[in-house]
């Protein structure tokens, strides 16, 4: 089977019956399961934090004395000397933090990702951005077997699980190019309400298999439990780890599939070129959108910066990058679709779609953890014996 098609006309009739569907269903059918683990990926933090701070994790700030009080299960919450319970809500407010960045990440990323199939082509554009999936899976599943590790490091695990959210945005831009204009809203809405669906699923797997050794050895070893949690006792081990190994087999297949089983369409991208040279500017314009992300990042947490001051701030350099920085072939190409920024009914919807979607994903980001701060605990600072978990 050819990789790249050359003639694709599938509001012809005859040509989408004998041909055309077979191969849409197919791109489609492989499109939807990478886009649903690239939401899992990138709303892992949820979950992620209401486990760290669980099993203690404080990112190497306490002394080894409050250190010790923490991980002292006949030490009740509410006698912990003053200095430590003002460190820990510090420590606490920097969890949200890292949803945050994957959100900021994610949300950057969407820029490039938007012109990548009309230069990288969609094979190329959606094997490319499931592999780099792995890197956020393998990382968090290293960096969580360790309860002193840097924020820093964590820092970096959100903006790189930002992938994730961006792949949105090529995926559907893929997805149109395969089907007739009067299937297009059946298609684009299973492949974005299923890939959506990735949030669901992974706010439901993550507490399963965190609580067991799934991974042996290679998983690494359990953290034991500041407290209670999951129906586990304290003291208990608990593999938090997990929330990053899980998706490394089910993205492996992932990538396989769309190297192997999708399409580039000429239609879409009518400069394909080899595999190698799509895959490079797909890597190109994803690296451009990381030095923004990085920006970002800085001046959100290093800064303080107010965030309505470093989004603009990074959607503008977001795409700046890309207009001075492309090469001439791929700028060439967007220069083309930066008409879309002159269109007044681009940037409606905009502000629309960041009411609807952004909503679902900032609350699904911070729901599982609000629930734990807002219920978990009693006002003198124990903790409530019913509370959700």
């Amino acid at each position: 089977m050819k990789s790249n098609i050359e003639n694709w006309n599938v509001e012809d009739a005859k040509f989408w019956k004998e041909t055309g569907s077979k191969i849409a269903a197919r791109n489609l059918w492989i499109s939807i399961p990478a886009l649903l683990l690239a939401f899992s990926i990138w709303i892992m933090w949820s979950i992620i934090i209401v486990g760290m701070e669980k099993l203690g994790f404080t990112f190497g700030m306490l002394s080894q004395e409050f250190e010790a009080i923490i991980r002292n299960a006949s030490i009740s919450r509410a006698d912990y000397p003053g200095e430590l319970t003002e460190q820990l809500k510090s420590i606490n407010s920097m969890y949200y933090t890292l949803p945050a960045i994957a959100g900021l990440a994610g949300a950057t990323l969407r820029i490039p990702n938007s012109f990548l199939i009309a230069i990288g082509g969609g094979r190329n554009v959606i094997f490319t951005t499931t592999l780099l999936l792995l890197i956020p899976a393998i990382g968090v599943g290293i960096a969580l077997q360790d309860p002193a590790t840097p924020f820093m490091t964590f820092a970096i695990l959100a903006a790189l699980s930002g992938f994730g959210g961006g792949n949105f945005a090529s995926s559907m831009s893929n997805i149109s190019y395969f089907f007739p204009k009067k299937v297009q809203g059946t298609s684009l809405g299973l492949n974005a309400g299923l890939g959506n669906l990735g949030v669901s699923v992974m706010q439901f797997l993550l507490p399963v298999t965190m609580g067991f050794a799934v991974f042996g050895a290679i998983g690494g070893d359990g953290i034991p439990l500041l407290a209670d949690f999951k129906g586990k006792p304290a003291g208990a081990e608990y593999f938090l780890q997990n929330a990053g190994w899980t998706w490394v087999p089910l993205l492996a297949v992932a990538v396989i599939a769309a190297f192997f089983g999708m399409n580039n369409l000429k239609s879409a991208t009518p400069k394909i070129g080899s595999a190698i040279v799509g895959i490079g500017k797909t890597l190109f314009l994803v690296a451009l959108g990381l030095v923004s992300t990085a920006v970002g990042v800085y001046m959100l947490v290093a800064l303080k910066i107010n965030m309505w001051i470093v989004l603009p701030v990074v959607v503008i350099l977001t795409i700046l990058l890309m207009k001075f920085l492309s090469p001439g072939e791929i700028k060439s190409n967007l220069k083309h679709q930066f008409s879309i920024f002159n269109n007044k009914h681009n940037w409606i919807m905009t502000i629309i779609y960041t009411m609807t979607f952004g909503s679902f994903i900032g609350f699904s980001a911070a729901f599982p953890k609000l629930i734990s701060d807002v219920f978990g605990s009693l006002p003198d600072g124990s903790i409530n014996p019913n509370a959700p978990s």
